[in-house]
């Protein structure tokens, strides 16, 4: 209950759609106990290939600051040391990548197909090495695609393990799920959604993560959470913000309804265009941010215009739904 919506958006935040604080924190200790244990692989476990630690990242939206609830998984990105091995880009598709492991260590080399590094026995190697550790006896551990995927007992969330290396042309290359390679560099990721939310007072995190939460719960189809959120840091970028932020939302919707139609350049220049929507799901998108944006405008002119917070609040609830607090 709110008597305003400055306050409604304040209590919907801290109450729906943030992370809760105390799992946030048990999730960054469980986190990290995890990399001393990943860290300690090529020690303890027998044919690991050595790491190369100071690439190990972590990634993804938790490590963002951009992760909404429920907190269901946490990414890792274990940088592993390519001992001499070196990569070649496949000619009949540019976005695949080859690790030849001719000149490379034992570990590496027991992990090929004729000098090919195979990025699934990679993975599965991670599997296996995961499942020495008695703490995660009880644990399900299996390969999804790129990743190892940890999912513990004694918590909600899981952990995505993927295994990289790191380029001499400062990116990284990640397993594709096919047995081959992939570039990307989260980092650019990470470096630019903090450097626009310093740009712009702190406030974009919180933007991202209630946006996040309407795309999530009211969009169909879903736009994936790594587009959503490009597309909110270009609206950001290319539109003067507000300290309000039921005036950049309504700003958004207005940028989204035009912008989802076109396509989506990857901020790390890697992907080429990000928006894989077909012109059907764009059309569908763009008439659920059309009538969002007119549900917006109407509550800032009941807010502003006719001074009723309860006329604003009834509509900001028909973007946000029933969680979204009542007026009081």
């Amino acid at each position: 209950m709110a008597k305003s919506v400055n306050q409604a958006f304040e209590e919907f935040n801290i109450n729906t759609v943030n992370l809760i604080k105390e799992n946030t924190d048990n999730a960054r200790r469980s986190r990290d106990w995890l990399i001393d244990q990943l860290v300690s692989f090529p020690e303890n476990v027998e044919d690991f290939p050595n790491d190369y630690p100071e690439k190990h990242i972590k990634y993804g939206s938790f490590a963002r600051n951009t992760k909404i609830r429920p907190l269901d998984d946490i990414d890792l990105m274990y940088c592993l040391n390519a001992s001499n091995a070196y990569y070649s880009i496949d000619f009949s598709n540019r976005n695949t990548y080859h690790i030849h492991t001719q000149n490379s260590s034992d570990e590496l080399k027991k992990l090929s197909d004729n000098d090919i590094l195979n990025s699934i026995k990679v993975v599965n190697k991670f599997v296996r090495a995961l499942k020495t550790v008695p703490q995660y006896a009880n644990s399900e551990i299996k390969r999804n695609q790129e990743a190892a995927v940890l999912n513990l007992t004694s918590y909600a969330w899981s952990y995505d393990i993927v295994p990289c290396f790191y380029t001499v042309n400062g990116f990284y290359l990640i397993p594709d799920g096919s047995g081959f390679w992939k570039a990307t560099n989260p980092i650019i990721d990470h470096d630019n959604i903090k450097n626009t939310n310093r740009m712009y007072g702190g406030k974009i995190y919180q933007l991202v993560r209630t946006l996040k939460y309407w795309n999530a719960n009211f969009t169909n189809p879903k736009m994936s959470s790594y587009l959503f959120e490009v597309l909110i840091i270009n609206f950001v970028k290319q539109n003067r913000q507000s300290e309000y932020i039921d005036i950049n939302i309504k700003e958004f919707f207005r940028y989204l309804k035009t912008n989802i139609s076109y396509d989506v350049n990857d901020p790390k220049n890697i992907q080429g265009n990000i928006n894989n929507l077909t012109f059907e799901e764009r059309r569908r998108i763009h008439n659920k941010a059309e009538e969002c944006y007119q549900y917006a405008l109407t509550a800032l002119d009941f807010e502003t215009n006719h001074k009723s917070q309860e006329k604003a609040i009834e509509n900001w609830r028909k973007i946000f739904g029933e969680k979204f607090p009542k007026f009081i």
